[in-house]
């Protein structure tokens, strides 16, 4: 009978090691009053020895669980990720690590999962976006930690905020082509009662269009966000269809966007020559498809450093006000549009 072998423990390194037990458990959360030469024989003890360091245990001695929680939308949007990427890496020199929630666009799952992150007491929390439902934000508003809005500029933040004006990044992209002579305009969005982001787009849309006293009823409805390549195409059709005068369109995103331009390859319509389009997002899909595609960059790396070198900051007690961190998106024009 085969038996079960012991699970090494902090002493077993500490031994290995010669420190003490309590020097192992500094060195794991990275306390600065240890050296890298007694870093690197813990770690080298703990690598020949199979060792995991127990943080629940530590958490519950010293009240810190080492972990942010953090809010996204979608989990396989290249935005959100890069936002993440940002995030962790800001993080990952003080020992923090993330804890996702995912939303699906659905503000009632978000506020499901602010109550269960809340409940593992993060040491701070970044939700996407600036509007949750009343009890959301009265979990966030009394939840004793800092609270980090991101991809938004609310009107009554909770906490910090590290975003951007979707309204006003649309304007932009409308006063650019209105510039450069066209009038008829199109604008392929989805839910708008579940991408707050997307219908900001579309109200950014609404508001330049009328300051130039342009139609500004022309709006595609695409589905449930997140949009997808497919729903980009089929929408793109419906406005050829009922539409066949629209000179440009802007997509709620860049993979909406490309739908819209392989519905125009299809049908013989060419592309910046018979119509324009332009996404959101500045995905690599927007750089490499033919033509380029016009589009926003909305820079989601410097979102989450941003926001990370934020936390860092207020946990320090370097900040102890409420800050908003504006991000300034970057109109991107391609050779799908003048």
């Amino acid at each position: 009978m085969t038996q079960a072998r012991k699970t090494p423990t902090m002493a077993d390194v500490a031994r290995i090691a010669g420190v003490s037990p309590m020097t192992v458990s500094r060195a794991f959360k990275r306390d600065t009053s240890v050296s890298e030469a007694t870093r690197d024989a813990i770690l080298k003890a703990a690598e020949e020895l199979g060792y995991v360091f127990d943080s629940t245990a530590s958490s519950l001695r010293s009240q810190r669980t080492d972990f942010v929680a953090v809010t996204i939308p979608s989990i396989n949007n290249a935005n959100f990720a890069e936002t993440l990427r940002g995030l962790s890496e800001g993080l990952k020199a003080r020992g923090l690590q993330i804890l996702l929630g995912y939303t699906d666009y659905d503000i009632h799952e978000e506020e499901r999962l602010i109550e269960q992150l809340l409940r593992r007491r993060p040491e701070a929390i970044v939700v996407t976006g600036g509007r949750h439902t009343p009890r959301a934000r009265r979990l966030l508003e009394n939840a004793g930690l800092p609270v980090i809005e991101t991809w938004d500029l609310p009107a009554q933040p909770i906490g910090h905020v590290v975003g951007f004006s979707n309204a006003d990044a649309v304007r932009g992209m409308i006063d650019h082509f209105v510039r450069q002579g066209a009038t008829r305009i199109a604008f392929i969005g989805g839910d708008a009662d579940r991408d707050t982001r997307g219908t900001d787009r579309r109200d950014g849309f609404v508001a330049a269009m009328r300051a130039h006293g342009l139609d500004a009823s022309r709006l595609i409805a695409a589905g449930a966000p997140p949009i997808s390549m497919r729903e980009g195409a089929v929408a793109m059709g419906r406005l050829l269809d009922s539409l066949p005068d629209t000179q440009a369109v802007i997509c709620v995103s860049d993979l909406s966007a490309f739908g819209a331009l392989t519905e125009c390859q299809r049908r013989g319509v060419r592309v910046p020559e018979d119509i324009w389009i332009a996404g959101f997002g500045d995905y690599e899909i927007a750089e490499v498809s033919v033509p380029a595609l016009t589009t926003i960059n909305p820079f989601p790396r410097e979102i989450g450093a941003r926001a990370a070198a934020l936390i860092l900051e207020v946990l320090d007690g370097r900040q102890t006000q409420p800050a908003t961190l504006r991000i300034a998106p970057e109109l991107i024009v391609r050779q799908s549009s003048r």
